[in-house]
């Protein structure tokens, strides 16, 4: 599964030679004696690297090596631990289960935490206003001061709909935070991407509907320009004779890091509104990948647990798995996901903690080799930990 490209070169004297490129950014070239011998192996690799059916990765038959360890790592996570050790449920917030069988929203965790204040009417009402259903809910909470991370999809506001239910929701997000007079909505995305958004009957929240609230576009762009930066690194890095000057021009061009410092400065901009107590509801377009990004490396900003092993762990649980980041769409696992639904948000956000590490080493309780095996394993398919687009997926493939 770690199998992007497969190349059949040219002969050479020594025989036929083979390119393997992985998603893991590792290149081999093995050299085999025979063309036809060369060929077979070809056809092999191409077909078990894009296998078109999901039961045919490799976590399916890996796990029936030994029943007694099928089980082993799904209980390390308990959603209901994690937010209770952040202090949630409270007198502002509550756990609802209206989504216990995902039928108010299919990409979210069946257990969601929402302001207390927030009745049936209001979260049905906000659920259908948002795009694929993804209302605002607590992501995170600071324990001391209430201040309350939200996260959420676009509104299907386009051009003048409004929805009351959803303008009501948004108050009882900031009326969950009693030391605050306002709270800040961060569109991830730049103003343009939202604005075309809204010709489609999407886009973002009227400003004259929500009261105290403040609105601010943060730049980061889509997942067809990541997936386009990424593959002009790659070529960088593999110039035939690379000098210093093309190498860094290269780097450059291909806008990497300055999506990454984007993507960095956005959650410092959340983190430091959450510190001085301002709670802040959080949305891209479909919020399942910037805004994954964003409010997974806030809550390590703002908390030391998140450092540690285990609690990087539940982050990614959290964030990733639980709020239904699109694994198998975004890291290609199957022939059928189409080609523009691929996109490295998984390797960005692992890449800014990286970043992180780097300024405050003694902050964290991992290195990269930490950060490197994780992303190994988003592509091994070795464990079902990031099989599937959301929980639901991976309740149904058991």
């Amino acid at each position: 599964m770690h199998i992007a490209q497969v190349e059949k070169q040219p002969l050479t004297t020594g025989g036929s030679p083979l390119l393997v490129r992985c998603k893991n950014f590792m290149c081999v070239t093995f050299i085999i004696p025979r063309e036809r011998d060369c060929q077979e192996l070809y056809n092999s690799l191409q077909e078990f690297s894009r296998p078109s059916n999901i039961e045919s990765l490799y976590a399916f038959q890996f796990a029936a090596i030994d029943d007694w360890n099928k089980s082993y790592g799904w209980n390390f996570y308990d959603i209901q631990t994690e937010y209770l050790r952040m202090g949630a449920p409270s007198e502002h917030w509550t756990l609802s289960n209206l989504n216990k069988k995902y039928e108010l929203c299919d990409t979210y965790p069946s257990l969601l935490y929402v302001p207390a204040i927030a009745s049936t009417p209001v979260l049905v009402g906000s659920s259908k206003f948002r795009s694929r259903g993804r209302l605002p809910v607590l992501s995170y909470l600071h324990r001391e001061n209430q201040a309350a991370v939200t996260r959420c999809s676009q509104p299907l506001a386009g051009f003048s709909a409004r929805c009351v239910e959803d303008e009501q929701m948004l108050q009882a997000v900031l009326k969950a935070n009693p030391k605050s007079s306002f709270m800040y909505v961060v569109d991830t995305r730049p103003k343009i991407n939202a604005m075309v958004n809204k010709a489609q009957g999407k886009g973002y929240e009227n400003e004259s509907f929500y009261s105290n609230m403040k609105f601010q576009f943060l730049g980061i762009e889509n997942i067809h320009i990541m997936r386009n930066s990424l593959q002009k690194l790659v070529e960088v890095c593999e110039l035939k004779n690379p000098s210093m000057s093309a190498f860094l021009s290269g780097l450059e061009t291909s806008g990497w890091l300055k999506h990454i410092s984007a993507i960095m400065e956005t959650s410092v901009f959340i983190a430091k509104a959450i510190s001085e107590g301002i709670s802040v509801l959080v949305h891209c377009s479909d919020g399942w990948d910037r805004t994954a990004q964003t409010c997974s490396l806030t809550g390590l900003m703002l908390d030391p647990y998140y450092r540690t092993i285990q609690g990087f762990q539940a982050l990614i649980e959290k964030e990733w798995l639980a709020f239904g980041h699109k694994f198998t769409d975004r890291c290609g696992y199957l022939d059928s996901v189409d080609a523009k639904e691929v996109s490295p948000v998984f390797a960005q956000f692992l890449e800014c903690v990286w970043q992180l590490t780097q300024q405050f080493p003694c902050a964290f309780q991992f290195n990269e080799r930490f950060l490197l095996t994780i992303f190994d394993h988003a592509y091994s398919c070795q464990f079902g930990t990031f099989i599937g687009n959301c929980e639901k997926d991976r309740l149904d493939l058991r």
